[in-house]
């Protein structure tokens, strides 16, 4: 075989090579393209879109009289697509870009006219497809970004696009703020209503498609738009009233700050309902000043105290084993207990006591040595009895069942408890070797003010979704009768004595309204090391009010104060008559059964021009008689001795209305009937306007009040 030969022989076969690595290359791209092609499609798909979760607007949380608690509010994100088909054209996007510029540097002046248009002008030589323009945009600036040069195209074909998120906001800021609580995924972690109903408020998500460009950014195929739209989720109803709240907040808050106590709760209730209309809960925190941040009110279950007498002497009472005249020797303050000669524990009174003395006067003086005689000379021989009331009448130690987690396990223990000891009996009569929160223990005092039914306290009224019921809530009745009536009646009359003769009247009696209840001085075991030496107090002041009638239950429980007196009158007695005065002078439901009574002048008091509606309806609270209204709904309220005459108010028409000395209210009405906008500087009562009374103006035309 020549040279020539062998060359053409290797050229062919490596031909043939070549064309047979040719041929199964076609055979393969047929292969994907035509037999498998569906499949690589629809992978190529997958790897180049994705759906993404677009969260729902979380539900509104209100109080009982409408106001917003919690609210979700829209926030976006805007981004350009600098290939979109209003900037495709070279021509019109560098004629509109400057212009574009100067109206996002007089919205966000953070950045100047020329930042924006370098940033805007790169992106375009870039081609880029999702380039970022602004975060945490308001949906009111959102509009009048729509209307800008470049981004005023509607939704098909704009270059703008926006992605909306939500931002949850709390507008009383930190009223309220454990029991209404923050959004957990650990359902075991959950706080408050926004943790106990998150199914509810959280709505359901949508869907988004988005497509990933280059640089590995994914941007929304449909300018932001969802493809499965998200569904808004349901507004709570809770039984929480702003006034109340806040009014709670700042007397405990104050009394933590007087007494440098290292935590403190407040539970305002509705007798009859159940219902909760203040909890405030604040800790010392490290720099010294209180925040909100455990909800010690369902969470907090230590020894109670001399609050628990009430059980203690509602056993006693409903079992006949004691009545209220019942004589007790209570050896100065001081009784020593033994067992087999043996020394086991003396007990105590916070000051020297006469002896004798009856259960009564024992219950208001709150004696400790009464009351463990009392209960050790019943029950010694049988305890179970007396424990059994607690447990099974009382239900002391099972939880109540609240609608929000967290709420502690109580501990009220009996004989066949492995800690029972000789001590445990005289030492449970008032209040120590237990674990109950303070919800616990005012439930049962709510029961005494609800005529010896106890019910659960609640802490939403109702979901609504569209403002349409969605479920309704109400109290549950743990035990419709906890004691006879004979029973009641004694007790109620002992926790009115605590406030008129006993260790209330101090800082919670006055001559406005009755209060009944009882104070609560303990000593509290420190965590791992009993109760020692440095002794750590717990002051608590439990009870309800008018004691005649009813209308909430509340207890305060303050603990560890270091400054001042530690006894619970001291601590926790001005706070409840603080909250209490301020609620009784609010609520005219519990007004109305009580006497009138006048402080200082009594003369009537004086009235401007305004709202005859709304003035017949203060007076009528008031009692006074309305002696004439005008026909027009503006009237001149003139004083007089029998009552107050309301004189027709008359003004020419297209003259302005003199409103100086007028409250904001009756100014806005009478200046919006007569046709006039106004604006507002300032509160208070009107000192000016900025267009003097009886000149002409015309309808439509604004006034400036100023108020202080």
């Amino acid at each position: 075989m020549g040279i020539r030969t062998n060359i053409l022989l290797r050229v062919y076969i490596a031909f043939g090579l070549i064309l047979l690595f040719a041929g199964a290359v076609v055979v393969q791209l047929y292969r994907v393209q035509v037999i498998q092609g569906k499949k690589w499609r629809a992978m190529s798909q997958s790897l180049s879109t994705k759906y993404e979760n677009v969260e729902a607007s979380r539900g509104n949380i209100l109080s009982v009289d409408g106001s917003l608690l919690a609210t979700s509010v829209p926030e976006y994100e805007l981004h350009m697509d600098m290939l979109a088909g209003s900037v495709a054209d070279d021509k019109v996007f560098f004629e509109k870009v400057d212009s574009l510029a100067l109206k996002l540097a007089q919205l966000y002046p953070d950045r100047s006219a020329m930042e924006f248009s370098r940033m805007l002008r790169d992106a375009r030589k870039d081609g880029a497809r999702y380039q970022l323009i602004r975060r945490n945009v308001t949906y009111q600036e959102l509009e009048k970004i729509k209307k800008f040069p470049l981004l005023n195209k509607g939704r098909f074909g704009s270059s703008l696009i926006t992605i909306e998120e939500n931002k949850r906001l709390h507008p009383f800021q930190s009223l309220a703020a454990r029991t209404i609580g923050y959004k957990n995924d650990n359902v075991k972690n959950a706080v408050g209503l926004e943790g106990a109903y998150a199914d509810y408020i959280s709505g359901e998500n949508g869907k988004r498609l988005m497509q990933r460009i280059a640089g590995g950014i994914y941007m929304p195929v449909n300018n932001g738009e969802e493809e499965i739209p998200a569904k808004d989720g349901a507004d709570i109803i809770s039984t929480i009233d702003v006034n109340y709240q806040d009014v709670a907040q700042d007397a405990l808050k104050k009394q933590l700050i007087k007494s440098q106590a290292d935590y403190g709760c407040v539970v305002l209730m509705e007798v009859a309902t159940g219902e909760i209309r203040a909890i405030a809960n604040f800790t010392r925190s490290k720099e010294g000043d209180y925040q909100e941040k455990l909800n010690y009110a369902i969470s907090n279950a230590k020894d109670p105290g001399s609050t628990f007498k009430l059980a203690s002497y509602m056993t006693l009472f409903d079992q006949h084993k004691i009545d209220t005249n019942t004589m007790v020797n209570v050896e100065g303050g001081s009784y020593s207990m033994y067992y087999k000669d043996k020394l086991l524990k003396t007990f105590k009174d916070a000051e020297s006591m006469p002896s004798p003395m009856t259960a009564k006067r024992a219950f208001e003086e709150s004696s400790n040595v009464a009351v463990v005689k009392f209960v050790t000379s019943s029950y010694a021989n049988n305890p179970r009895e007396y424990t059994d009331n607690l447990q099974n009448v009382l239900h002391l130690n099972e939880k109540i069942g609240l609608q929000i987690h967290g709420e502690a396990q109580p501990v009220v223990k009996n004989p066949s408890n492995r800690s029972w000891s000789k001590l445990t009996l005289p030492q449970m009569a008032y209040g120590y070797e237990m674990r109950i929160t303070p919800l616990q223990m005012l439930t049962l005092y709510n029961s005494v003010a609800n005529n010896g039914k106890m019910i659960t306290p609640i802490f939403v009224r109702e979901i609504q979704r569209l403002g349409n019921p969605v479920e309704q809530f109400h109290t549950r009745v743990i035990n419709p009768k906890v004691c006879s009536d004979a029973t009641l009646g004694k007790m109620k009359a002992l926790l009115e004595g605590v406030v008129l003769n006993g260790t209330g009247k101090t800082f919670i009696k006055n001559n406005l309204y009755s209060v009944a209840g009882k104070t609560g001085t303990a000593q509290i075991a420190n965590d791992g090391a009993g109760y020692g030496e440095q002794k750590t107090y717990q002051a608590s002041f439990c009870g309800y009010f008018p004691a005649d009638h009813p209308k909430y239950s509340m207890i305060v429980v303050i603990n560890h104060p270091t400054v001042g007196n530690t006894l619970a009158a001291y601590v926790a007695g001005p706070v409840f008559r603080e909250i209490a005065d301020r609620v009784f002078s609010n609520d005219l439901q519990i007004n109305q059964n009580t006497t009138t009574h006048f402080v200082g002048n009594t003369t009537m008091p004086k009235v401007k021009q305004g709202n005859v509606a709304a003035l017949k309806q203060v007076y009528s609270k008031l009692g006074i008689k309305p002696l004439y209204a005008s026909a027009n709904g503006a009237a001149n309220g003139i004083d007089t001795s029998n009552g107050i005459a309301f004189e027709e108010n008359k003004y020419k028409t297209g003259t302005v209305p003199v409103v100086t000395g007028m409250g904001l209210s009756d100014a806005l009405y009478k200046l919006g009937n007569a046709g006039y906008k106004v604006g507002v500087r300032g509160s208070g009562v009107v000192m000016a306007q900025s267009v003097a009374g009886g000149s002409a103006m015309p309808k439509g035309s604004k006034i400036l009040i100023e108020l202080q």
